[in-house]
């Protein structure tokens, strides 16, 4: 934690309040069988920065008006990285989302590569998150982080 803290990174864990509160995290990532947000609050305070999954336009109406800092919505295209029961919205998806949540900043997820990443800003998201462009077999992780960081 202390490394992240010198480079003034934050660090959020996924799924469990527990740990981050036990690290004194930044805050976490919930998804939709986790703690709701509003325990995630209470127990982590106001300065924490607390995150909530979405698969649909209703479930991030609903997250929108939660106790969270951002939305995360996913996924967007089809994607081997995790499996879900949940169709890809697509970029037309994401657009209903951004309309419906207001300016919660939101978080697009899920297929999503250097390929496909400026189309999904400029669908609406604030952010991306990209996992297999990262992570290719074979390939250089720094290199390849380079690429990401000329999307536009």
């Amino acid at each position: 934690m202390q490394v992240a803290r010198d480079r003034g990174v934050k660090i959020l864990i996924n799924d469990r309040v527990d740990i981050a509160m036990a690290l004194k995290a930044d805050g976490v990532h919930l998804g939709q069988d986790d703690l709701p947000p509003e325990a995630a609050r209470r127990l982590l305070g106001d300065d924490s920065i607390i995150g909530l999954s979405t698969h649909s336009v209703n479930q991030a109406r609903i997250a929108a008006k939660l106790p969270v800092n951002y939305v995360a919505i996913g996924p967007v295209f089809a994607t081997a990285t995790k499996s879900s029961a949940h169709p890809a919205l697509g970029l037309s998806g994401l657009a209903r989302v951004r309309e419906a949540i207001g300016a919660i900043p939101l978080v697009a997820i899920g297929g999503i590569n250097r390929e496909n990443a400026a189309s999904v800003l400029e669908a609406g998201a604030d952010v991306v998150a990209i996992i297999s462009d990262f992570w290719a077999p074979g390939e250089d992780a720094a290199t390849r982080t380079k690429l990401l960081f000329n999307l536009q």
